[in-house]
């Protein structure tokens, strides 16, 4: 378990929060975009106008993380709104998607659990700590942030699931996989205040 560092740039607060960046703009439009997708996907039918959603809101949370860092745009506030504009998005595809496949829906229900409820507070678990975003959490424990956030972790919680429900198709696959990742999730909520919140004091900078 890492000691977080004052140093690092993760771990060094702007002086000023503000939801008025370009990153939190692209946010903002991507959510719109795709809910905007959604509620017509319901409306006429349309699988393609949901996946079309889907692509908007991917595209759109790749792109606000890259330009929040390029810009060192990174806030507190601007990742608790990425974390709401995420769930809000995904659950409305998602539902809509049951909607249009039934036999889907008791896995998407499974998902939605987990990524609601259980990632959903894992995600505002930086707020603990003086941290940017989850993106940093590995300052705090490297275990929990690569389950959870780094580049395999988050294939493993998003991707995965994304493939067996829309491009395979399968509710067997999608509920296991669903299954597996809350199992990580409580994993990681379990290591979180058994391991991680004891032995880390919440003070700024402590070692």
């Amino acid at each position: 378990m890492q000691k977080p560092d004052s140093l690092h740039h993760g771990w060094v607060l702007p002086a000023k929060e503000t939801l008025f960046t370009v990153a939190s703009g692209i946010t903002l439009v991507r959510t719109l975009i795709a809910v905007t997708f959604a509620v017509l996907a319901i409306l006429h039918d349309n699988q393609w106008l949901l996946l079309a959603g889907l692509a908007s809101y991917w595209v759109g949370d790749i792109l606000d993380g890259i330009v929040a860092r390029a810009l060192h745009q990174e806030m507190r506030s601007g990742a608790v709104l990425d974390i709401m504009a995420d769930r809000l998005c995904v659950s409305l595809i998602y539902l809509t998607y049951g909607y249009m496949h039934p036999d889907m829906m008791w896995a998407i229900g499974i998902y939605l659990v987990e990524f609601m409820f259980i990632d959903g507070f894992l995600s505002l678990a930086f707020l603990f700590w003086p941290l940017l975003s989850p993106n940093y959490f590995f300052l705090v424990d490297r275990h929990i942030f690569k389950l959870n956030w780094s580049p395999a972790g988050k294939v493993v919680n998003s991707s995965l699931f994304l493939l067996a429900t829309v491009f395979i198709g399968s509710p067997i696959l999608s509920a296991s996989i669903a299954i597996v990742v809350t199992g990580l999730k409580l994993y990681s909520l379990r290591r979180l205040y058994t391991q991680v919140i004891p032995n880390v004091s919440l003070k700024p900078g402590a070692r």
